[in-house]
């Protein structure tokens, strides 16, 4: 594996692969784990060439301590990219792909709107704005995100359809350990006691799915999973209508760290929850 800094040099080694070979593309901000070996699996399995993208995106964080706080390791990504069959990393510096007096922006609506978007404004104006610049730079014919983050998913599917850009996205099912937690790369920093109240999400996913299948409001079971549950702060419960598939969403701070999850909902069944339970659904 080759790992990359700038611009000109990822595309001066993806230059003679564009001729003859179908190139993939697993943008990432590092930190990498499990989760994202299933993305580089599945775009192995797809294409001829694998990159990865490895770039803290400094323009998602509202928050600079929370941007401090993300992790890094960067000799752990290198070992952990190139075991997995990864072709190229690149890694490139704020400068490079923020250079003094940028001013270009990418603004999604739409599905930006509301839950993620409410909760982190500017957030996917930032994420819009680094995978367009990423999918110019790179020119993938395919680019694998995680189900983890279906609103992102959401988002760049509107991106591409609306700037008429020329990639296929392609999304992987959760990743999730042992005990049901989804994989994350903020994970790491959860104590052992904050990891055992942080199951309590995707139980709460679990609950809300049961609930969906019974006819049942989702949304309130899966509140009563985490509601009052000491250090465990909702930040929302809700089900969203993300490109026609209905999806349970949850938000969470467990102690400091943020989670989020969801599982897809089936579409049977839908209109009688929605209608006769009262069920929040957010179309995007």
């Amino acid at each position: 594996m080759k790992t990359l800094r700038t611009i000109a040099e990822i595309r001066r080694a993806l230059e003679p692969h564009h001729r003859r070979s179908t190139i993939a593309l697993v943008p990432t901000m590092g930190a990498l784990h499990a989760g994202h070996v299933a993305l580089f699996d599945a775009a192995r399995r797809a294409c001829d060439v694998v990159v990865v993208s490895v770039f803290v995106n400094p323009s998602q964080f509202a928050d600079p301590v929370d941007l401090a706080r993300y992790p890094h390791n960067e000799a752990h990504d290198e070992r952990l990219a190139a075991g997995a069959g990864v072709d190229f990393c690149f890694a490139p510096t704020v400068d490079e792909l923020y250079p003094s007096g940028y001013a270009t922006w990418v603004q999604v609506d739409g599905p930006a709107q509301d839950l993620e978007g409410a909760s982190r404004p500017g957030h996917f104006r930032g994420v819009a704005t680094v995978c367009t610049k990423l999918f110019n730079i790179v020119a993938p014919h395919l680019a694998f995100f995680g189900q983890k983050d279906a609103q992102q998913v959401a988002v760049v599917r509107r991106l591409v359809r609306d700037l008429n850009l020329d990639v296929e996205i392609r999304v992987v099912p959760i990743v999730r350990d042992l005990d049901g937690l989804a994989l994350s790369s903020r994970n790491v920093h959860l104590s052992p006691e904050e990891r055992a109240r942080a199951v309590a999400v995707p139980r709460a996913l679990d609950a809300g799915l049961t609930a969906f299948r019974d006819h049942r409001d989702p949304v309130a079971a899966a509140r009563a999973v985490l509601s009052g549950l000491p250090g465990v702060d909702i930040d929302y419960v809700a089900v969203a209508d993300f490109e026609g598939q209905p999806t349970l969403a949850i938000a969470a701070r467990v102690g400091a760290i943020r989670l989020i999850d969801n599982v897809p909902l089936e579409l049977e069944g839908l209109g009688n929850a929605v209608n006769n339970n009262g069920v929040e659904r957010i179309s995007r």
